[in-house]
């Protein structure tokens, strides 16, 4: 059973920095993409940010510039390291694996 666990969502004020991490129990891991998702209050799940096995990134025009997808395939972990946060950013991050989805981390970006 493929087990995807997000951590590091929380309150940070307008300009700060989280780091987000996602780790997947699977054999797989390493060969696969993985995908960070967002969903605000109201609104549709979207794409962030997405890394494939080989380390190509990709991002949405939203986080180009201020957010960064990496991985690190010794600890079957995918991070994903925002900076200049904004109110905007403000909603539940989801991680997304072969079919799977986390329970998503929560971000909240207020002063």
């Amino acid at each position: 059973q493929v087990q995807v666990v997000e951590s590091g969502g929380g309150l940070v004020q307008p300009g700060g920095s989280l780091r987000l991490s996602c780790t997947i129990s699977s054999n797989s891991f390493s060969f696969s993409a993985v995908d960070w998702y967002r969903q605000a209050l109201g609104k549709r799940r979207e794409l962030v940010a997405s890394i494939t096995g080989t380390g190509s990134t990709y991002y949405a025009d939203s986080a180009k510039g201020r957010f960064a997808i990496s991985r690190d395939n010794a600890k079957n972990t995918v991070y994903l390291q925002m900076k200049d946060l904004k109110p905007e950013d403000t909603a539940a991050y989801y991680c997304y694996f072969d079919e799977y989805w986390g329970q998503g981390t929560r971000v909240t970006v207020s002063s």
